[in-house]
Parts: C-alpha cells; sequence; structure tokens
C-alpha cells in the first residue's frame, strides 16, 4: 500500500512539511528580526502592520482556496466569517508580534494538516476524527518548537506560546471544517 492516497494528499503534505521547516528556521532568526525591528520604532510599526496585513491574507487564502475545493454551504460560511472575526479581534489584542506570527504560522499549518487528514479519509483510508488529528498534531509542533528554544541562545521557552500555538491550530481547523 502506498504511503499517499492520492498526489493530493502528497502535495498537502509536502506544504505542511515546508511550514514546519520554515517555522523551525526561523528559532534562529525570528528573535533578532524582532529585535532589528524594535531598533527603529516607525518602522516597526509599519512593518508589524504590513506583515500582519500580509500574514492574515495569506492565512485568509490558504483557508478559503482549502474550503473552495470543497464548495461551502451558507452556515460554513457564516461560520468562517465569524471564526476570521475571531482571528481579526485576537490579533488587535495582542501587540507583540512574535504572538502574532504564532497564529499565522500554526494557522496555515493547521490548514494543511487537516486538509491531507480530510483528503486521505475521502480516498478510503481510515482516519479517525482528523480535525482532532490535525489540532493535535499543529499543537506537537508548537510544543516541539517551544522546547526547542530552551537550546537557543536569546530564545525563551513560553508556556504562552503554545496556547497561542494550540488557538491557531483550533481557529484555523475549525474554519476549514466549516467550509468543508
Amino acid at each position: 500500500m502506498p504511503l499517499f492516497s492520492s498526489r493530493r494528499e502528497r502535495w498537502l503534505w509536502l506544504w505542511a512539511l515546508a511550514v514546519v521547516a520554515a517555522i523551525f528556521a526561523s528559532l534562529w532568526v525570528g528573535g533578532q528580526l524582532a529585535e532589528a525591528l524594535r531598533d527603529h520604532e516607525l518602522l516597526d510599526e509599519v512593518l508589524r502592520a504590513g506583515l500582519f496585513l500580509l500574514g492574515l491574507v495569506l492565512l485568509g487564502a490558504t483557508t478559503v482556496v482549502m474550503g473552495v475545493w470543497s464548495r461551502p454551504g451558507g452556515v460554513g460560511i457564516a461560520v468562517a466569517i465569524g471564526i476570521a472575526a475571531v482571528y481579526l479581534l485576537v490579533f488587535l489584542r495582542i501587540g507583540v508580534l512574535e504572538e502574532r506570527s504564532h497564529l499565522i504560522e500554526y494557522g496555515v499549518l493547521g490548514v494543511f494538516v487537516y486538509a491531507a487528514l480530510a483528503e486521505r479519509a475521502l480516498q478510503g483510508r481510515r482516519v479517525p476524527m482528523p480535525a482532532v488529528l490535525a489540532i493535535v498534531g499543529t499543537s506537537a509542533v508548537g510544543l516541539l518548537d517551544e522546547c526547542l528554544q530552551l537550546f537557543v541562545p536569546d530564545r525563551v521557552f513560553d508556556p504562552w506560546d503554545i496556547l497561542f500555538n494550540v488557538l491557531a491550530g483550533s481557529l484555523a481547523v475549525g474554519a476549514s471544517v466549516a467550509l468543508g
């Protein structure tokens, strides 16, 4: 039996792996980038707003593209809009750039993991509760990310970051389920 149930599943897992690689690569660069942005206050505000909007657009685009493939109904669209509103409110309340980036990074990862698991299930493979598995998997990557920070200079293990990672994965998977 092949490892992947379809070409689409393989591509979704490859995209998820690319997101994980980007998250782990940011372990060494992310802290330095945030410090550099803080040194230039005006530039910091402009870049924060720009990066936030870009990340929000990318997360929204990822969720919508996944949802369009499944052609959601009216209730699904309404729920997805509600989840988008929650994302926006959470983003507005979070003042720290690093925390906002967690919501984007783990949101995109959650969408890809859920889509891959859902595709696998659609192809007849046994995947119990793909949404729950996607949240657990995304949360596990977030936990590993935080644990690795114990060994990286100038990085700090923060349990709140783990909570943000779980929240981001849950919101994104919830939006994907609502659209699917």
